[in-house]
Formats: structure tokens, sequence, C-alpha cells
């Protein structure tokens, strides 16, 4: 329509220029009037021909009602001036959901959970005829609802604040996923931001978590105290081993020779020193220090 208009009014300008009824100087001025008038409606005309795509985004040609499956990429598109443009951005977007959902055995959880997703250029145009612009609050926010209710429904409330957190997520991601990228919207991910339980059931839980964790560090002392044990008696072991080969060795007539070892290495030294032979036990030398 704009298109239109700017061709008619260079019409109209035109036919006062061809006209020129006037004369003298009004004539002139109004000739001059006329052509500036006529210039800037074929400029405004022919930018209509013309379609800038920021970076981003992708746009799509509705021309009198029938949508050109072919988007336009970012950047400088010829289109028809007729057409009109509707431009989508392809750019990561996030939604977030706080709700009651029920767990397993029926307790009220409260989620709250992000969903991270894009449009799919290739499937924009499609967007456009079925569902409009507002795809959003169309089609993905009442799917993400329904989809985080079904996936806590197959979880038991304590599983969720414990060990299925990830499962939960990667649940929501795959489930959400296939639901809407049919229609045009790719999800990226569902990250779960918060999971809030009844007081006294989280109560619970943190009293079991601590009690297990009691547990494993009382397991950790005994486990400590046993190898301590097994250090001790391989240590004594290794004593009477000892002990016991020791003595085997120790012969009265192995103490014997060892003992006029020692009287022989004594009755060298420079000490002043009395020694009697044979008058030991087991006839080993006595050594008498004087005084």
């Amino acid at each position: 329509m704009t298109f239109m208009m700017s061709l008619l009014v260079s019409l109209i300008s035109i036919l006062v220029f061809l006209k020129g009824d006037l004369g003298g100087q009004n004539r002139a001025m109004t000739r001059s009037i006329s052509v500036l008038i006529g210039v800037v409606a074929a400029i405004a005309a022919l930018a209509h021909l013309f379609a800038v795509i920021p970076a981003g985004h992708v746009g799509v040609v509705d021309f009198l009602g029938r949508v050109s499956k072919r988007t336009l990429k970012p950047g400088v598109n010829l289109v028809n001036p007729l057409a009109k443009v509707v431009k989508f951005s392809t750019k990561t977007q996030e939604a977030k959901e706080t709700l009651d959902a029920p767990s397993k055995e029926g307790l009220i959880v409260t989620v709250e959970v992000s969903v991270l997703y894009h449009l799919d250029p290739e499937k924009t145009a499609e967007v456009y005829k079925t569902i409009g612009k507002d795809y959003k609050n169309i089609i993905l926010i009442p799917q993400f609802r329904a989809v985080i209710r079904n996936t806590t429904a197959s979880y038991e409330a304590r599983a969720l604040y414990t060990s299925k957190r990830t499962e939960l997520t990667d649940a929501i991601r795959n489930d959400l996923s296939n639901l809407v990228a049919p229609r045009g919207i790719a999800i990226e991910d569902t990250p779960l931001r918060q999971l809030q339980l009844p007081a006294k059931l989280q109560e619970s839980i943190q009293q079991k978590l601590q009690a297990e964790q009691d547990s494993q560090r009382m397991e950790f002392v005994l486990q400590k105290e046993r190898q301590e044990a097994d250090r001790k008696r391989i240590e004594a072991e290794g004593i009477a081993d000892f002990q016991r080969i020791v003595s085997q060795g120790l012969t009265p007539q192995y103490l014997q020779w060892k003992g006029i070892e020692a009287t022989e290495q004594l009755s060298q030294s420079e000490n002043a020193k009395i020694v009697i032979i044979g008058a030991g036990k087991g006839g080993l030398p006595v050594i008498l220090q004087p005084e």
C-alpha cells in the first residue's frame, strides 16, 4: 500500500508539472515543487524494492496473503514492492517457568525450569503460516508446562532432590523437543534452576543424608583402625620371628667364642687391667679393673 501511495503521488506531481496552466514565477515554483515531490516519491517507491534483514533474523515474504516458502537471509534482498516482509529472530532465546508439579507418590513439588530455544530458519515460513509471530505463547510455553508436569510425575520426590536431577533435565528436553521440533522450534537445553520439596520431606531427606555421611565417616575411622591393627600385628610378628631366629643361633659354643673375642680385644687396649684366664663362667677370662 505504501508503494501504491508513493506511485500515486508521483503521477499527480507529473500531471501538475505537465499541466503548467500558471504563468510566470508561480508556474516555475509549482514545477520545482512538483519535481521535488516526484523525486522523493520515486525514491520512496524504489526503496520498497529492497528489504534489509538484520543479523540473526530471517524474513518471510507475504505477497497479498500468499507466503513464499523461501525465507530471506540476513543482508539486502530484492523483493516485490507490493509484498510485506515479516522478520523473525533466529537467535537463542530463553523462557522461564515456575510451577507446582506432582511427583510419583502424589506430593507437590515446586520447580523452576528454563528453556533455551531458537526458531528453525528453514521452517520459519511454515511457522508464520500456521502459528504466527507469537509462536512462543501459542505453542512453546503450553507444551513446556505440560512436559514438566508429566515428567516429574514419573519420579519420586526424594529422587528428584538427590540423584535424578540430571535425568529429569534430559527427559524434559527430549520430550519437549519431540513435540515442538516438527513445528519449527529447536530446543537447545532445559536447565533445572530450582526444586523445592515440602518442608517435612526436605527435612527428613537432609537428616537421612546427614546420617549417611556420619556412617561413611565412621566406616572410614574403623577402616583406619583396622589398618593400624594390621600394621602392629605385622610388626609384632616380625619382632617375634627375629627373636626366634636369634635364639636358635645363640648356642653355648657361639657365645663362648664371642666372649673370647671380646676378651682379646679388651686385653689389647691401653687401659690398666688384670686378666685371669679360665676363672669365669664357662672358662671365660675374668677382667679386673684396678683402682
